[in-house]
């Protein structure tokens, strides 16, 4: 009986010795399995500099790590802010001055306290009977370099060597309509018109047109904006270079919850 039990126990010792082995095999595995997920994680986040030393947002991992950071640079839908806001995406059509469709599926989405101070503002024109109507908002930074290669005038299109307010989701270009008949009100030029006419201070307009002007600079600047001086229909945030640029599509943004 003792030779048995002695059997048992080298049987025993074996079969102890091969769980440890398989037990430390599966820890390496483990081990390894965690180094390359903190290490693709790293690589998902980490936000590289492009080939002008621009420090730009290029997937959903990288946005959500800085809005964690900072609540303030959270991307929101204007929708859900401005009321009786509508939309007319020029570049998502050829109706525009690169005669090319520039992005897919396009929605509205500035930082949230662009959002909040563009709701200001609708409050305000409610008053008056008046809406906002948005050409454009964020805008993809690889959207920003295909008009540059076009238009390479920074009066009218933006240098990507130093990247857009479009691009940092704190620019945005609008007109305004009549919330009765929802027409569009006569303003100096169309959206996107590149001569001096379309200048913010350009003075020889009929005076309805210039009133309309007036009116909608007026109110964009009382509540926070700045306007282009040489677009009347583009609008941007003072401190628009403390938020990062970003060249994320709106199909990806709309996986945002």
């Amino acid at each position: 009986m003792s030779q048995n039990y002695g059997y048992e126990l080298k049987k025993n010792d074996f079969y102890a010795l091969n769980l440890n082995l398989f037990s430390m095999k599966l820890n390496k595995y483990f081990i390894l399995s965690c180094i390359l997920f903190i290490s693709c994680t790293t690589k998902q986040t980490q936000i590289t500099k492009n080939e002008y030393g621009l420090l730009v947002i290029n997937n959903l991992a990288q946005y959500k790590l800085t809005v964690q950071n900072d609540s303030s640079k959270k991307l929101v839908l204007l929708k859900s802010y401005v009321p009786h806001l509508i939309t007319d995406w020029k570049y998502a059509t050829t109706d525009n001055f690169t005669k090319q469709i520039l992005y897919i599926n396009p929605d509205a989405y500035m930082r949230i306290e662009a959002a909040e101070a563009l709701q200001k503002v609708a409050v305000d024109l409610e008053k008056q009977g008046l809406g906002l109507k948005v050409f454009d908002a964020y805008r993809p930074y690889t959207i920003t370099k295909k008009m540059w290669e076009i238009v390479p005038d920074d009066r009218y299109a933006a240098d990507p060597s130093k990247g857009s307010g479009h691009n940092r989701g704190a620019a945005v270009d609008l007109t305004l309509y009549d919330l009765t008949t929802g027409k569009e009100l006569a303003m100096p030029t169309p959206f996107d018109n590149f001569t001096e006419k379309a200048h913010a201070n350009y003075a020889n307009l009929d005076a309805a047109i210039l009133k309309n002007r007036t009116t909608l600079i007026t109110v964009m600047q009382q509540n926070g904006f700045k306007v282009l001086d040489t677009e009347w229909w583009h609008f941007y945030l003072p401190n628009y270079s403390k938020y990062e640029l970003m060249d994320i599509d709106f199909r990806i943004l709309k996986k945002l919850p």
